[in-house]
């Protein structure tokens, strides 16, 4: 069985929505982006992949908000629907939760073939995760945000550094080899002047 076969189905065995679940499992696992007790916002959250396991992460004291211009219904989690470009997205989001320890972000463009294209939407969608997470993480938050890779990522790279001391490409086991889809593990936030 291929490797991204076998999280296909334990994702199905599991109950998951997607095998982007064992993407995010990976990363906790040796980062520790998401604790007990954390509240969590997920940006993109449709169709809950990301949402269910860190519900699983937050346990019963923390909170997990989604929000995507897709429906979802995810046992434990508050559901926005709206679109992260929305100028109203932040209060809508405030509403619910007004800080989070954690902004997690699986968000990637309509794909469109063209590399570069795709390359450039996908960094697009991370910054505007990145202002997002500025009005919502607490100090010392952290973040994940996918994009691809791409001429585009050093620059986008650099401003992340000035908002969080530790900063890292990393690809988990479950991601497909042949993708260009990179995570970015962002750990303790500060507010910049």
């Amino acid at each position: 069985m291929k490797r991204l076969d076998h999280y296909y189905y334990s994702a199905k065995r599991k109950g998951y929505k997607s095998r982007a679940s064992f993407k995010l499992i990976q990363i906790n696992e040796r980062y520790g982006i998401i604790k007990k007790g954390f509240f969590v916002l997920d940006l993109g959250s449709s169709p809950g992949g990301w949402s269910q396991v860190a519900v699983e992460f937050v346990g019963d004291s923390g909170k997990v908000v989604g929000v995507d211009i897709k429906p979802m219904h995810i046992k434990n989690v508050e559901f926005i629907r709206g679109n992260v470009f929305d100028e109203n997205i932040v209060n809508r989001i405030r509403e619910k939760v007004e800080f989070f320890d954690a902004v997690i972000s699986d968000m990637a463009p309509h794909i469109s073939g063209i590399r570069s294209m795709d390359h450039a939407k996908s960094i697009e969608l991370g910054e505007r995760a990145l202002q997002i997470a500025i009005e919502v993480l607490r100090e010392n938050g952290n973040m994940v945000i996918k994009v691809f890779q791409g001429d585009m990522l050093n620059d986008f790279l650099k401003k992340l550094r000035k908002n969080f001391e530790f900063v890292k490409l990393h690809k988990p086991r479950a991601s497909s080899p042949k993708s260009s889809e990179i995570y970015v593990v962002c750990k303790k936030f500060f507010k910049t002047p």
